[in-house]
């Protein structure tokens, strides 16, 4: 066995494999970026070495300074984790020119598959079916339209160097294939410097089932059966399951061995995924399946095929490359219940998922999942890399256990300030079609209405949240009484989100239990936010929401009834836009305060003259501080 490994690689899979690593005596070394000196992996490991500056481009994509960090360590061999240099066929072979071993496939292997229309004419040859399509050297655009008419539309344009949903159009008619052609074509040359394409059919009702395969230095090679990865946004994978939904098992026997066939295609060795595109316009069918490329390293959704076989991969990938056989035979591996994996990106649904940085003050997630990450409260999130930070695995005996645990893990998370797609992901696991088993790769777009996220929590939370922040004793926000319903007394609490001004009855139930609020969807949880006194966040179905409680001696939330604006939050001014002595009117901004990356605009409650300004551009502000004073109009 392996007495010690570098991991070249950063985040949740480099913790991933330093877990495996610890349980098997090996030594591990990690290397780090500036951006990561203080990361999870980091101190995880039995020693860490910097190797630059905090772009990847300048660090751990830097071949060279692994190999030397792994040398000067003393390391036996280096396991590349997936992303970054995983692929790379020639960092592979200067690993191994270095003395050192490779946790990976062969170099000559990785290079086979790694041009999709190589890849494919290999596969062709090897009796692996393939999607129709164009994969020639004549690369003009007279030629690339020919072949496109021939194949008839929507065909797909691929850079034959792509990865990632790089690289990639859709065209549906004639008209429009030069300008995907081109587009895609300028795409591929800045992503990969390659701006060779292929053209493959498109398939109209396309899922996305990749089998796991695995082979050893003495010509054994197993299926670890299939996973779906079907749900998709941009052409990345979000939600991940195994075994596949439909999957009948004359059409598992079929994909499984046409896998097993491509992997002896390239002799290869390790933890590879041989990728297909199934048209599923009528169900799962063994000739309605076609090879799409194959993944020469570990994939991030890799844990919901342990889930439901019982296999440590990363265990069997440092036995490999030590030189052992595969510890299981085919006949051994069999399917024990449902997985499921949920990917947690920073980012924000409702722009389009943009990504989103910044620091988590506030980390929480289920106990009694697996969860994958390299992250806790109080991290931040860089820039600079994938923004993943989790990923949320579950297992259970059906896939309708699995579909109401991890939906239940969704909505049970919670993270503040950075966006995530905690609540997308619980809306997709319990969309009807969804829980069908009903999933394409265009379930996101097709659904996307439905998916998004609410703008502001339902009653029943508003309701709950008035309940539980409302103070014990007589206060400012217990005034506002008198409101009857059913001859009962109700309390209505003002609350501010954002920028809306929101009531919840003080009467109502507290929040149901988590089990059943999160498996329905409902209320989740408030908690008291002690970075912003007085400030709370409301937490349902896996959104999050900052909610403070209006003063109801206030105007408009921000002003003291003498026309004195005060500070809702300990903040720093970041614009002041009036002038003492000047006329204001109703509604007109005053000044902008900024806490925790987030602007508050406080404006005038009425129209009047600034009598007073009791503080400046830049300052520290406390709560309840009075900062400008304005006198009203004389009517």
């Amino acid at each position: 066995m392996i007495k010690s490994v570098l991991i070249a690689n950063r985040g949740e899979i480099a913790c991933r494999i330093v877990r495996t690593a610890k349980r098997l005596g090996i030594a591990t070394i990690a290397v780090y970026s500036d951006a990561d000196a203080n990361a999870l992996h980091v101190k995880q490991a039995n020693r860490a070495i910097h190797i630059g500056p905090s772009p990847a481009s300048e660090s751990y994509l830097v071949g060279n300074r692994i190999i030397a960090a792994a040398t000067a360590s003393g390391a036996q061999a280096i396991h590349p984790g997936f992303g970054f240099l995983s692929e790379n066929a020639d960092f592979a072979q200067a690993v191994l020119d270095a003395g050192l071993l490779w946790i990976g496939p062969k170099p000559a292997s990785i290079r086979a598959m790694g041009l999709k229309d190589a890849a494919k004419r290999l596969m062709g040859e090897a009796d692996v079916p393939v999607t129709p399509g164009y994969l020639g050297e004549d690369q003009s655009r007279g030629r690339l339209k020919t072949e496109a008419d021939a194949i008839g539309y929507p065909v797909l344009i691929k850079a034959v160097a792509g990865g990632g949903g790089k690289g990639m159009r859709r065209v549906d008619a004639a008209g429009d294939f030069f300008a995907a052609l081109e587009s895609c074509q300028r795409e591929a040359q800045a992503s990969f410097s390659d701006p060779k394409v292929l053209i493959e059919k498109y398939i109209q009702r396309p899922r996305h089932i990749e089998v796991q395969i695995f082979g050893d230095t003495h010509g054994n090679i197993v299926h670890l059966f299939e996973r779906d990865c079907s749900i998709q946004r941009r052409h990345q994978k979000v939600i991940e399951e195994a075994p596949a939904p439909g999957m009948d098992a004359a059409t598992r026997t079929a994909i499984c061995d046409a896998a097993i066939k491509a992997a002896r295609a390239v002799d290869y060795v390790g933890a590879g995924t041989i990728e297909f595109i199934a048209d599923a316009s009528e169900g799962l069918r063994a000739d309605r399946i076609w090879f799409m490329e194959m993944n020469t390293r570990l994939q991030v959704e890799h844990p919901v095929t342990e889930e439901i076989t019982g296999v440590d991969l990363v265990e069997w990938q440092f036995r490999v490359a030590s030189g052992e056989p595969l510890p299981m035979r085919q006949d051994d591996l069999t399917i024990t219940g449902w997985a499921m994996e949920a990917r947690l990106y920073a980012e924000d649904p409702a722009r389009d998922f943009l990504p989103s940085t910044g620091r988590l003050e506030v980390f929480e997630t289920p106990t009694g999942i697996r969860l994958e990450t390299s992250v806790a409260a109080g991290d931040e999130i860089s820039p600079y890399y994938d923004p993943m930070i989790a990923k949320l695995v579950v297992h259970g005996a059906t896939r309708d256990e699995t579909v109401a645990k991890l939906r239940s893990a969704c909505a049970s998370t919670i993270v503040h300030p950075v966006k995530t797609n905690a609540g997308f992901m619980a809306r997709v696991l319990g969309h009807t079609q969804f829980v069908a088993g009903d999933v394409d790769t265009g379930f996101v777009t097709r659904y996307a209405e439905a998916l998004m996220p609410p703008t502001l929590p339902s009653s029943d939370a508003l309701n709950a949240a008035a309940s539980a922040m409302l103070p014990t004793g007589e206060g400012p926000w217990q005034r506002l009484t008198g409101l009857r319903m059913n001859a009962e007394s109700v309390r209505a609490v003002r609350m501010r989100i954002g920028d809306n001004i929101v009531v919840g009855s003080a009467n109502a139930p507290p929040f149901p239990p988590d089990e059943e609020a999160t498996a329905s969807g409902g209320s989740g949880k408030l908690q008291s936010f002690s970075v912003m006194p007085s400030t709370f966040l409301l937490s349902e179905a896996g959104e999050t929401w900052l909610v403070r409680p209006v003063r109801t001696d206030a105007v408009h939330g921000h002003a003291a009834g003498d026309g004195g604006l005060i500070a809702p939050i300990p903040a720093r001014v970041t614009a002041m836009l009036v002038s003492k002595g000047q006329a204001v009117e109703k509604g007109q901004p005053i000044l902008v305060l900024e806490a925790m990356k987030m602007e508050y605009t406080l404006t005038a409650p009425f129209a009047g003259v600034v009598q007073e300004i009791d503080t400046g551009l830049g300052e520290q502000v406390t709560e309840g501080m009075v900062l400008v004073s304005i006198a009203e109009k004389a009517q």
